[in-house]
């Protein structure tokens, strides 16, 4: 875990830009609330939703990105409004969080803006219950909201806007259907349930901070698809609260809500959630649960039993995600990885082609979007693949074949970055070799995606670098057969 934080590559720097933008854009929405006279329950929920301004929108393009930003009041507000009305009547309280939960997860059908909208809009109602926000509060925390989205939105377009230098991002569309059939439709479904079930027990457990655990099953559910995804994320969650609530019992607790240290580690947990966010869900719940214990601290109630209740929330929120994955409209590991790999192969042979008619001097020909969606594709492979490597995965042989899948998969990118790197050259020609070498691995990746048998071949011999990243991606194609498909014509996860 260590390794996979400190060591992950970060190219052009963007995740460290990522967490330094972010620490300036929700200091200064703080600091604007704070000037404008509200309270400290304006000022935390002003740092909230320009956190997550930050945080979840993540549309291609900057113009998108601009516009769902503008967005976000209007989905957050109308949501914080109802809570704060409901907030003395539990029953239509806790059924319209639920409704909440259902559409927040059933808008990401439309991509990354239902996703963030979605998203902005649960967290306002879980802001509410975070912070008791009653309806006499409600004019001072919906201005800090748009005080914090505005100030948010001014450094990320205005101030610091490093996106505008970057090729726009290749977001792979979630696999597609209609009705039950939909993956989207089911996680709302599930998600509700989930939610349900933790809103219930949580409860149970405690009466204020009940909505711990419906918060921990819905973040479960983010970025999620199958069933196995949501249990390694649950997992993952309970795993990384452990460690925070560890580290918050030797700072949040000492600090006892000391304004200058609280700032400070504030500062430094938001710049953790962010650095880390892509590279490990375990150290992002751990700074997620100071910067929790932190808030809680300069509220004046942090105590190290309200940390073990977090715990203990945190837990049963991720057991209501787990039973509803395997119990309500199950999507299995299976299916997923399966889509996401074939989408990947198919990628690369739309890499392949694009390159050869690189080379061969087709005018428009440019293989750099592909590749760019390549690298998305492969990374949703990981997550949909990372149930069948994790250590507690039982099944020996399937890790085995999955941890080769993805190590094939990984020399099919490198060798195509290589080939578009070649390809870029003003001095690279086309010869008959290549258009040979192309069409061969064309014929492997449609193969391998159409169910048929791949004949390894051996590559004939050829120099130039050109040649030699094809004949690489040619061996790593057909040593995909073997573990993608058992001996017995299993899928990769099994039936």
């Amino acid at each position: 875990m260590l390794k996979r934080v400190f060591l992950a590559p970060d190219p052009g720097r963007i995740r460290l830009r990522f967490a330094a933008r972010a620490v300036l854009g929700i200091g200064l929405a703080v600091v604007v609330c704070a000037l404008a006279g509200h309270s400290l329950t304006g000022a935390v929920t002003g740092g909230l939703a320009a956190l997550l301004a930050l945080f979840t929108v993540t549309d291609s393009t900057v113009r998108g990105q601009a516009l769902t930003t503008a967005l976000l009041p209007a989905a957050g507000l109308p949501v914080l409004a109802a809570a704060a009305l409901l907030h003395d009547h539990p029953v239509a309280r806790d059924l319209t969080f639920l409704a909440v939960v259902g559409l927040g997860v059933y808008a990401r059908r439309w991509g990354p803006r239902g996703h963030s909208l979605g998203v902005f809009a649960f967290m306002m109602y879980f802001a509410a219950q975070f912070l008791h926000a009653r309806t006499e509060q409600l004019a001072e925390v919906s201005a800090s909201v748009l005080l914090s989205v505005l100030t948010a939105a001014a450094v990320r377009f205005g101030l610091w806007c490093y996106e505008r230098g970057l090729p726009p991002a290749v977001v792979p569309p979630p696999p597609t259907g209609t009705g039950l059939a939909r993956v989207t439709t089911r996680q709302a479904i599930q998600a509700t349930t989930g939610a349900g079930f933790a809103l219930v027990m949580g409860q149970l457990v405690s009466g204020q901070r009940w909505y711990w655990a419906v918060g921990a099953t819905w973040w479960v559910f983010v970025n999620t698809t199958s069933r196995g995804e949501t249990l390694v994320r649950g997992f993952r969650r309970v795993l990384g609260t452990v460690i925070g609530i560890g580290l918050a019992l030797f700072v949040a607790v000492p600090a006892h809500g000391d304004g200058p240290l609280t700032a400070l580690v504030v500062a430094v947990s938001v710049f953790g959630i962010f650095y880390t966010a892509a590279v490990s869900y375990t150290w992002m719940m751990l700074w997620v649960t100071v910067l929790a214990a932190m808030l809680y601290g300069l509220l004046g109630v942090l105590t190290p039993g309200l940390l073990a209740l977090r715990l203990v929330e945190t837990g049963v929120g991720a057991l209501g995600a787990a039973l509803a994955v395997a119990l309500v409209l199950p999507v299995t590991t299976h299916s997923v990885t399966d889509a996401w790999i074939q989408r990947a192969l198919r990628c690369v042979h739309a890499c392949t082609a694009q390159t050869a008619a690189r080379l061969a001097g087709t005018a428009g020909a440019d293989p750099a979007p592909t590749v760019t969606e390549l690298e998305q594709l492969l990374a949703r492979v990981r997550l949909s693949v990372a149930p069948l490597v994790h250590p507690l995965n039982p099944m020996l042989g399937r890790k085995r074949r999955a941890r080769r899948v993805l190590g094939l998969l990984d020399d099919c990118a490198r060798e195509i970055r290589g080939l578009v790197a070649v390809a870029a050259d003003p001095e690279a020609s086309h010869d008959a070799r290549l258009a040979a070498a192309c069409r061969r691995v064309e014929a492997a990746v449609e193969a391998l995606t159409g169910g048929r048998d791949l004949t390894a071949r051996t590559a004939p011999a050829g120099t130039g670098p050109a040649l030699a990243h094809l004949h690489g991606l040619e061996r790593a194609l057909a040593e995909l057969a073997a573990p993608l498909r058992a001996p017995s014509g299993s899928p990769l996860v099994g039936a």
